[in-house]
């Protein structure tokens, strides 16, 4: 056998052993994804002609699918089976919370935004749709941050430093790591400065309290305290 197909039997017998995702990681990966399937799908509709308001409802459909996923994979996430925080880690992160909603209705400058989103206009002839506002505001509230924390955080930042992302504890997550997650979390939102604002937040919180839950309940705070101000103010835009 020459040099050359020794190198090349011994390059593939390396690749053969590189594992795929595990379970726990793709647990993490495909909710993310199924939602961002929905995103692509309604963008591809309204690209064919559908109108957005006809495609409102597709967010619960969304956000059932979701849902569904995690709680499929629900046994896989050992670190949300029971509820790590104490009083003053819950009140920080409420605190974390409530700090980043006020930064994101902020920062929304021409120069901070990607596009120029359709939002979410649950109105319908001037009326507001309390089931469409709801359903809207406990998704953003209550899945949005479980899919999304257990993707960005509790899998892609430690999973960067190390295939074996689980054994790897949040305190030690490089800053190379913390610089990515917090770029690509910023960029996956419209308001992309906001978005990096909020990641950093979220991210730290993770790290320095070592709990999931506590970047999850930020998140929630965030979210479901945004929906209010939306609903209240009008600005569509924002969902």
């Amino acid at each position: 056998m020459s040099e050359r197909n020794e190198q090349h039997d011994l390059a593939a017998s390396a690749a053969a052993n590189v594992p795929m995702f595990s379970r726990a990681a793709w647990a993490r990966i495909l909710p993310f994804l199924v939602y961002i399937f929905f995103i692509i799908a309604v963008d591809g509709l309204t690209r064919l002609g559908f109108e957005v308001q006809a495609l409102r409802w597709m967010y619960a459909l969304k956000i059932g699918a979701v849902l569904a996923t995690l709680a499929f994979f629900w046994r896989d996430y050992t670190e949300l089976h029971r509820w790590d925080l104490g009083l003053l880690a819950s009140a920080v992160a409420v605190v974390t919370g409530v700090v980043v909603l006020v930064l994101w209705v902020s920062l929304n400058a021409s120069w901070m935004m990607i596009g120029s989103p359709d939002g979410f206009d649950p109105t319908t002839g001037g009326r507001v749709d309390w089931l469409m506002v709801a359903v809207r505001i406990a998704g953003a509230a209550l899945v949005v941050p479980v899919m999304e924390e257990l993707f960005w955080r509790s899998f892609l930042m430690r999973w960067i430093d190390s295939d074996r992302f689980q054994a790897l504890d949040p305190a030690q997550i490089s800053l190379k790591s913390l610089a990515i997650g917090i770029v690509l979390f910023g960029f996956e939102h419209n308001l992309w400065l906001a978005g990096m604002v909020a990641g950093a937040a979220y991210s730290l919180l993770y790290m320095k309290q070592r709990s999931l839950w506590s970047s999850i309940l930020a998140h929630a705070v965030t979210n479901g305290l945004l929906g209010v101000w939306i609903v209240r103010t009008g600005h569509w835009t924002y969902w």
